[in-house]
């Protein structure tokens, strides 16, 4: 069994019309190994960022479940830290005591001097040397979102759920943060799960990347497997010979979708629903 499952899940609202429900996304089938960063991609309401509050525990699907480690993880818990888009900082907390409080959380048997020497070594970790007493209102967005990354990491917890991370940082920050995520994720090789627009950024940070059609009646339709090898950095991820035939790949499915909506017309998707698995490494295209 993987060691994160997403098993058949779908996830309904109530139609605002009032008549009946709309089905989001269906079916959604996803098995991640330990330690594997995977990202998911698709048009603005394919029920991404649902999808990651249903591995998170905060919302419930309507069909289907998620096993981590062997286990139904039903509701919200340490083993699953979400990094918001939108930071999620107490503000009236400092850069340190936001990240104790989740530390202390995690941990309540450690003594203070043990959540101290933690929560200094994640602070170092994102650069934020010097910052530890100052509140989120004097801090950047970059600055803030290095705080939402190290609490995330401090907890070690079995996964990490990225809702777009960086969409609300400059590009420039958004360069030296995603670097700085990559180092923490080569040291603690947590599983990752991440929603993002950016393709670059999922190229780069990616094990995997599923791609999703749109909604209503969203469905995981391609599995693109990023064969690009490890360590990888911005400078040097441009140059491998992969790196645009993903990235035309999956720019041209978005395209697609946004031209022909939620309709999968393509002729790419296999006949029982799974995903396509694209593999740039040995050029094959296969129905997973």
């Amino acid at each position: 069994m993987a060691f994160l499952q997403i098993d058949h899940v779908s996830k309904f609202f109530p139609n605002p019309s009032g008549a009946g429900q709309v089905c989001i996304f269906r079916d959604a089938t996803i098995k991640i190994d330990k330690g594997e960063f995977v990202t998911v991609i698709g048009h603005s309401g394919c029920g991404k960022s649902t999808l990651l509050n249903i591995i998170a525990g905060l919302e419930t699907p309507s069909e289907g479940g998620v096993i981590l480690n062997g286990r139904e993880a039903s509701g919200p818990g340490l083993d699953r830290m979400v990094v918001f888009q939108n930071f999620a900082l107490m503000p009236w907390m400092t850069v340190f005591e936001n990240i104790a409080l989740a530390v202390r959380s995690a941990y309540p048997e450690w003594t203070a001097a043990q959540v101290s020497a933690h929560v200094t070594r994640y602070i170092a970790l994102v650069g934020l040397k010097g910052a530890e007493n100052k509140r989120p209102a004097a801090l950047s967005g970059g600055m803030k979102q290095r705080v939402g990354l190290a609490r995330a990491f401090s907890i070690e917890p079995k996964v990490l759920l990225l809702d777009e991370p960086f969409a609300q940082i400059d590009a420039l920050t958004r360069g030296v943060i995603q670097e700085e995520l990559i180092q923490m994720w080569n040291t603690s090789r947590n599983t990752v799960f991440m929603v993002t627009h950016d393709v670059d950024e999922a190229i780069l940070l990616s094990d995997r990347i599923l791609l999703m059609t749109n909604g209503p009646e969203a469905r995981i339709a391609e599995m693109v497997h990023v064969s690009i090898a490890r360590p990888r950095s911005r400078e040097t991820v441009i140059d491998h010979p992969h790196y645009y035939k993903i990235r035309n790949h999956i720019i041209h499915f978005l395209v697609r979708h946004a031209k022909h909506g939620g309709h999968y017309g393509t002729g790419h998707q296999a006949e029982s629903g799974d995903p396509v698995v694209v593999n740039f490494d040995e050029a094959t295209v296969s129905a997973g």
